[in-house]
């Protein structure tokens, strides 16, 4: 009986989730369509793209080098901020600028000495920011962006074309993530489908909606929205900054989050232990520093993605027959992601086992944090989270 119980829950959570959360299975909020409109067509604000860069030498010139081959036709600069790197970055980033001809667009700035209470990513960007504002012409917008994104050439000419018409405050690309290797293939298109069903990209794009996300490789934001709002000051001390961000802004006008084939990031993950970092380093501020929020995620994740399997494999009867159709939803529910990565539809099965994976990620990364090595990356740990800010609400 017990078995039959659980093996109904199962159902029901994966028909809640196919029909009920805003199809977040579909990855169907995209914007990789062909060019819609020519750069004479749309209005050409002013933009500044701001890259905060630590130990990013080998991806920086890809980065900038994109950029400058933008066929936009507004003003565009790029301030690249190095974050304290001990590997060349900034003679990487001038070395870039100057293969693309641009070192005259290009600005290359040291941020200060971090302070107490910021992350470092953030500080970078804070301090790029205030440079942009700076300008006898402050742009119109910011082009926020990681320093491992290669943009398509037409990139910003059309998330420029989407903010203006639909007046955003922040329009945000989910970059696609490099996929090439055995575990990138296993674990990257499960990592897309995950926030896409914590944060439905149709319910992101909704105004009537409060969940709020972006993806922090590419976002453009609206200045003088960004300034009213209080600036990355803001949000200083967040791990995942690029929902904070999202947050922010969505409080103050409509924003909005795609799935695209312009934008890339070339940052490889060739071993489990590399993709354990990336994943161990935010996922317990995702569940707001709470080891009660803790349990109630693993739970969660055993009874919709372990328990069917378990179901299937070792029960009888109508247990084994709903806990099959439970194991068989989610493969399918997986399909439109994996295509999205050119990954094999049959890693739809193994989806329970990545999903286990991820919840060891996830306790790694409460226990990380308990022993005062939360939120590490390349080695600086973060410190910035108050206990009073690791408890606030994530709307």
């Amino acid at each position: 009986m017990t078995a039959l119980l659980i093996a109904s829950l199962c159902c029901i959570i994966w028909v809640y989730l196919l029909a009920a959360r805003g199809g977040f299975w579909r990855a169907a909020q995209r914007d990789d369509a062909r060019p819609t409109t020519g750069a004479e067509d749309v209005p050409l604000p002013s933009v500044v793209a701001v890259i905060p860069a630590r130990n990013e030498a080998t991806v920086i010139g890809g980065t900038i080098g994109s950029l400058l081959r933008q066929d936009y036709r507004g003003r565009l600069a790029i301030i690249v901020v190095d974050d304290h790197s001990t590997d060349g970055t900034p003679a990487a980033a001038r070395h870039g600028a100057a293969a693309g001809n641009g070192s005259d667009r290009v600005t290359v700035l040291a941020a200060p000495t971090l302070p107490d209470g910021w992350t470092g990513k953030l500080w970078a960007m804070h301090h790029g920011i205030s440079r942009a504002q700076a300008l006898p012409e402050p742009p119109d917008y910011l082009l926020l962006s990681d320093a491992d994104i290669h943009y398509a050439d037409e990139t910003l000419t059309e998330l420029v074309r989407r903010a203006v018409r639909d007046g955003l405050l922040l329009t945000s690309l989910m970059a696609k993530l490099h996929c090439e290797s055995l575990v990138e293939r296993a674990l990257i298109p499960a990592f897309i489908f995950f926030f896409q069903m914590l944060y439905p990209f149709a319910w992101v794009n909704r105004a009537d909606r409060a969940t709020a996300a972006a993806a922090g490789g590419c976002m453009l934001v609206h200045c003088r929205s960004l300034q009213a709002t209080g600036g990355i000051e803001a949000i200083r001390g967040e791990l995942i900054d690029d929902c904070a961000l999202a947050r922010l802004l969505k409080d103050h006008g409509p924003i909005w989050l795609g799935l695209t084939e312009r934008v890339h990031s070339v940052r490889a993950y060739a071993s489990l232990a590399e993709m354990r970092r990336m994943i161990v380093r935010c996922a317990y501020a995702q569940l707001r520093f709470s080891p009660w929020v803790l349990a109630g995620a693993t739970a969660a994740m055993v009874i919709t993605y372990l328990a069917p399997p378990a179901l299937a494999l070792f029960c009888s009867g109508a247990a084994r027959l709903l806990g099959a159709l439970a194991w068989a939803q989610m493969a399918l529910a997986l399909q439109p992601t994996l295509r999205l990565y050119a990954v094999s539809p049959w890693w739809g099965l193994a989806l329970p086992a990545i999903a286990a994976t991820y919840v060891v990620f996830m306790l790694d990364s409460a226990y990380q944090h308990r022993r005062g090595r939360g939120g590490e990356w390349k080695g600086r740990v973060h410190r910035g989270t108050s206990a009073r800010e690791a408890s606030r609400p994530s709307g």
